[in-house]
């Protein structure tokens, strides 16, 4: 029996952080739970939170959720481009789950026109193993400036032919007059893709907006699909945007355990974070330069960064470098996940312009008796070991550099035999290649023990899948997915 065609449809949003990402992974499951196989597909992103696949390459955050959403393995499909921000040399470009070279914002807007093949592909590769794709826009669809050569918005759309659905955040204010404005800016055969609108994110009685939703739907001629109220639970889900670390995390005053964690310019897999944001008796302290870290802290956490020596810069111009060093000095802990492991060795080198000018070689903490060469060869591989308590763990490894010294002797963890990380003499500093650490209920049990407090009872996987499921019953109360189901081609 021959496969019918699998349909597609996208969500584009009124502008950045509208809640795209969360819509199209509540519709992900959804469906799914439906009965239809469903993946995910964004032809262009931009962020230094990524994922492994299973292919062998790496893909945004926000697409490793939704193909959680979807029960779908990763695939680099699924994100055809990815951009990742570094420091003077630009973005990174991933294309297909590999680095492709390295692009300043007006060089990336000549070459991107040219990536338009291989997003094509992705997506035609990717309907052929569905029943419905899921397409999620970048940044805004009014943006026309940039419309020229654009394959992350209405220039997919146009070019696979994927009906568009449009969302507009109601918390931020002025949203019948984003919906009605990008009708209004954008080119008329672009506003012939777009077929309906959601309103995202509502707070109060919906009764009181039934007006507005059917202005919106005067002024544009798109059918309305819905009004979303808020979902609490989203902040207990992956983020993919750094935007998220500017939230105003929840206090915890009686929890057990404080972590203070220095949040440095070019941070990144900061969902490191979440499971141990989970945890009622951690409390999570993020530190921006301007501040100093908590003389109280119980363990200072250096998370991994998308350009390292700018970030151990930024760190030692903020004066973090003295907090560490005195939080060692009082018999504390540190460790540090990727590019904060890099940083607590003697060095980090260049020599090839990886990150930046070729030849820099800047000191660093010297807390590790280690050194870091950062190389173009690099490694992304899903992990399993355990570390030298006997705390098993699962997690990846997404890292340029190789990275050697005395205290390598001293492994923090052993991965299929080998020995992974470092641990310094006085056992009080440790470093590893490994992220996804805490997400392992066995490893981060045996660091809220470690840190004075007890073992975990979270079974922090099962509590994703929760939400997850919750959102998707929450998107089908308030969303009509038979008509969206209808305009998807």
């Amino acid at each position: 029996m021959v496969k019918p065609p699998a349909k597609a449809l996208m969500f584009q949003g009124t502008g950045s952080d509208v809640g795209k990402s969360l819509v199209v992974a509540g519709l992900a499951r959804a469906f799914t739970l439906r009965g239809l196989k469903v993946l995910p597909f964004k032809p262009q992103n931009m962020s230094n939170n990524a994922a492994v696949t299973a292919d062998g390459g790496e893909i945004g955050r926000a697409q490793a959720l939704q193909a959680r959403a979807a029960r779908a393995p990763l695939s680099v499909h699924m994100n055809p481009v990815l951009l990742k921000p570094q420091s003077e040399v630009g973005a990174q470009i991933v294309v297909q789950g590999k680095v492709r070279g390295n692009a300043k914002a007006a060089e990336y807007q000549q070459i991107k026109a040219g990536l338009m093949p291989a997003v094509l592909e992705s997506f035609e590769h990717l309907k052929a193993q569905a029943d419905l794709v899921l397409v999620e826009g970048a940044g805004s669809a009014s943006e026309v400036n940039l419309r020229r050569n654009d394959i992350a918005n209405m220039g997919f759309a146009r070019a696979a032919n994927v009906p568009v659905v449009l969302i507009g955040d109601i918390d931020r204010g002025g949203v019948i007059a984003s919906l009605a404005g990008t009708k209004t800016v954008v080119d008329v055969e672009d506003a012939a893709m777009i077929h309906g609108f959601i309103v995202n994110r509502f707070r109060g009685d919906p009764s009181l907006f039934d007006e507005g939703m059917r202005m919106i739907a005067g002024f544009t001629g798109w059918q309305p699909i819905g009004l979303l109220p808020h979902f609490a639970e989203a902040s207990r889900l992956p983020a993919e945007d750094a935007l998220a670390l500017n939230s105003k995390p929840e206090r915890k005053p009686g929890a057990k355990i404080r972590i203070a964690v220095p949040i440095l310019p070019h941070v990144s897999n900061f969902d490191d974070l979440d499971p141990l944001d989970a945890e009622p008796d951690v409390e999570l302290i993020r530190v921006r330069p301007g501040s100093v870290l908590p003389a109280d802290a119980d363990l200072v956490l250096l998370l991994g960064s998308k350009a390292t020596i700018s970030d151990l810069q930024a760190l030692k111009s903020a004066g973090f470098d003295i907090d560490i060093a005195a939080h060692v000095r009082q018999g504390k802990p540190v460790l540090g996940l990727c590019g904060g492991y890099q940083m607590l060795g003697k060095s980090v080198a260049d020599p090839e312009g990886i990150e930046g000018p070729a030849g820099v070689n800047e000191t660093g903490l010297g807390l590790l008796d280690i050194e870091t060469r950062l190389t173009d060869d690099k490694r992304l591989v899903a992990v399993q070991g355990q570390t030298a308590d006997g705390a098993s763990f699962a997690g990846y490894e997404m890292h340029v550099g190789e990275t050697v010294g005395p205290d390598c002797g001293r492994s923090f963890a052993t991965i299929e035999g080998r020995p992974e990380g470092a641990v310094s003499a006085s056992g009080l500093v440790s470093g590893t290649y490994v992220h996804g650490l805490f997400a392992d209920d066995a490893q981060r049990s045996s660091w809220l023990k470690r840190l004075g407090g007890e073992a975990s009872r979270l079974d922090y996987e099962q509590g994703v899948e929760e939400v997850l499921d919750r959102l998707a019953a929450h998107i089908e109360r308030h969303l009509d997915l038979d008509l969206l189901l209808r305009l998807a081609r």
